[in-house]
């Protein structure tokens, strides 16, 4: 096992790929001389040069469709937004072309491409720098959507996606990038749509996804003072769903809370909550419970800020009155 933090894991990841197959290059602003917004490309374009770590404008709209076209005759191109707030900018070519080329084409034309960058709240980045949009993009018929919690996980579902010649959505949470963890030596994927019990208890089930993973961590370890057992289910990647691993726990404990970034209002959480109630309602003691960011846009100031975002503490009070 190696230490690596969560931008070493995803840096390892790419070269690791880029050094097995040329036909892999990544694209964006500020992924070559710059090293990356964040770091993560760090020495790739000493390694790899200008025609594999290519340098964008700040154009979304352009270097995604660009992309595209490359991934049409073939290549396998990973395209960085600097954060996944700009890739609105370019949202017609990831949802009406990426996502559904393969589908009108008849199979003519698979989509071998990974949209990657940083989602979610940075800290004190105010409303149109601090938005998880994983629940639109996991709308989205033909795209993976792929959020990964750790260093560990981030660079076995980072190679999974490179090597799909589906479209996929890799979101990577910005607070995260400076998290150490263990990460295997050698050749190691892990499967997209395989989820994994990352705390195992009795009485409550908590399922989440990349950064909601340490409220939900945090949450688990109060609640253990207290004689309550919580089981944590990181689903890892959103599509595909690891559907059986939420049933098989909320079968165990009786009760479930997801615990998200997003909005609540047509979050992803809504969509697990009808899933467990549709298909192991009789197990359930107590209605889905959902933990999410309040219903406004993203507040700059740091009070603020911390009021809307998820908690240990609003999770764990919910949980609380759950068992009462």
């Amino acid at each position: 096992m190696a230490i690596l933090t969560y931008r070493e894991a995803l840096n390892r990841a790419m070269i690791e790929e880029m050094k097995q197959d040329p036909l892999i290059y990544l694209m964006g602003e500020e992924v070559g001389h710059y090293q990356g917004a964040y770091k993560v490309s760090q020495g790739m374009l000493d390694l790899f040069g200008e025609g594999r770590v290519i340098d964008t404008p700040i154009s979304e709209n352009g270097f995604a469709g660009i992309g595209v076209g490359s991934a049409m005759v073939g290549l396998r191109p990973i395209i960085e937004f600097m954060t996944w707030n700009f890739s609105l900018v370019a949202i017609d070519q990831i949802i009406n072309s990426a996502a559904k080329m393969n589908y009108m084409s008849g199979g003519q034309f698979p989509m071998p491409i990974v949209f990657r960058g940083a989602g979610g709240a940075g800290g004190r980045l105010a409303a149109q720098h601090s938005q998880a949009f994983e629940s639109w993009y996991a709308h989205c018929p033909g795209l993976k959507v792929v959020c990964p919690a750790t260093p560990k996980d981030a660079y076995g579902l980072l190679k999974s996606s490179i090597r799909d010649n589906n479209p996929t959505i890799f979101i990577e949470s910005e607070v995260l990038y400076g998290m150490k963890g263990e990460v295997p030596e050698g050749e190691f994927t892990i499967p997209l749509g395989l989820g994994e019990i990352k705390r195992k208890g009795t009485d409550i089930t908590l399922v989440t996804w990349s950064r909601a993973l340490s409220f939900a961590e945090e949450a688990a370890l109060i609640l253990e003072k207290e004689g309550i057992s919580v089981e944590i289910v990181d689903l890892r990647s959103l599509r595909p769903l690891d559907e059986n691993l939420i049933y098989e726990s909320v079968k165990k404990t009786n009760r479930a809370v997801v615990v998200e970034e997003g909005w609540p209002v047509a979050g992803f959480g809504a969509q697990i909550s009808h899933l467990i109630q549709k298909n192991v309602f009789s197990y359930l003691d107590h209605p889905v419970e959902r933990v999410t960011q309040m219903d406004v846009p993203m507040s700059y100031a740091a009070n603020l800020e911390k009021m809307s975002l998820p908690s240990a503490n609003r999770v764990a009070d919910t949980i609380r009155e759950m068992l009462r």
